[in-house]
C-alpha cells in the first residue's frame, strides 16, 4: 500500500523558506523541532525517510549530513555530476523516490515519509494526492528570499497541534514564529 507523507517547513510572512542556499533566520530551537519531529517514530525498530532536493541537501552543514538517524533520499536529475554517500538513495522525482520506497526493500523499515524542501520539492509535494499534512512554521517577520512556499492547496486546513508540539508563540532572537499543521482534507 502506498504511504502518505508530511511535509516540514519554515516560512516567513512574506512567503521565504531560503536563500543562497541556506535558511535567513538562525533560529535554533526551531531547527531542534525539525529534527525531532522528523526522527520521532512510534516503533523502535523504523526510522523515517526525508526527501529533499539536491540543493537543500547541499545546503546542510556538511558535518551534519546525510541527516543521522533517518534515510536521506536526494531529487536531482543531474546525479552523475554530484558525489553521495553511498547511505543517501538518490532520484530522479518525488514520484520516483515514493515508488522505491512503496516498491523496494528501502521501505521495509520506514515508518513515516518527510518532504523537508526546497520550493520545487514541495511545488511536487503539494500536487500530490498522497501529501497528508504540512508542518508548517510560522515565522512573523520579513526576511529577504530567493527560495519560496507554494501556495498552499484550499483542500489543506489548520488542525489541532499534536500533543507534543507547542501551540503558543516562540521567540527566539527577537523572532516570533508559531507551530501550525494543515491537514489535507481529501484524505
Amino acid at each position: 500500500m502506498s504511504k502518505t507523507f508530511c511535509c516540514i517547513v519554515a516560512v516567513c510572512e512574506n512567503g521565504g523558506i531560503g536563500i543562497k542556499g541556506d535558511l535567513p533566520w538562525k533560529l535554533k530551537q526551531e531547527l531542534k523541532y525539525f529534527s525531532r519531529t522528523t526522527k520521532k517514530v512510534n516503533n523502535a525498530d523504523k526510522r523515517n525517510a526525508v526527501i529533499m532536493g539536491r540543493k537543500t541537501y547541499f545546503g546542510v552543514p556538511e558535518s551534519k549530513r546525510p541527516l543521522p538517524e533517518r534515510l536521506n533520499i536526494v531529487l536531482t536529475r543531474n546525479a552523475a555530476t554530484h558525489t553521495f554517500p553511498s547511505d543517501v538513495l538518490v532520484c530522479g522525482s518525488l514520484k520516483e523516490a515514493l515508488l522505491k520506497l512503496d516498491s523496494t526493500d528501502y521501505g521495509n523499515d520506514i515508518e513515516n515519509i518527510w518532504v523537508v524542501g526546497g520550493n520545487s520539492v514541495y511545488k511536487e509535494a503539494m500536487e500530490s494526492d498522497r501529501c497528508h499534512r504540512v508542518y508548517y512554521t510560522e515565522i512573523k517577520k520579513q526576511f529577504d528570499c530567493d527560495a519560496f512556499f507554494p501556495e498552499m492547496p484550499k483542500s489543506f486546513v489548520v488542525v489541532d497541534n499534536d500533543p507534543d508540539i507547542p501551540s503558543d508563540v516562540q521567540e527566539e532572537n527577537g523572532i516570533q514564529y508559531v507551530y501550525k499543521i494543515y491537514e489535507n482534507k481529501q484524505h
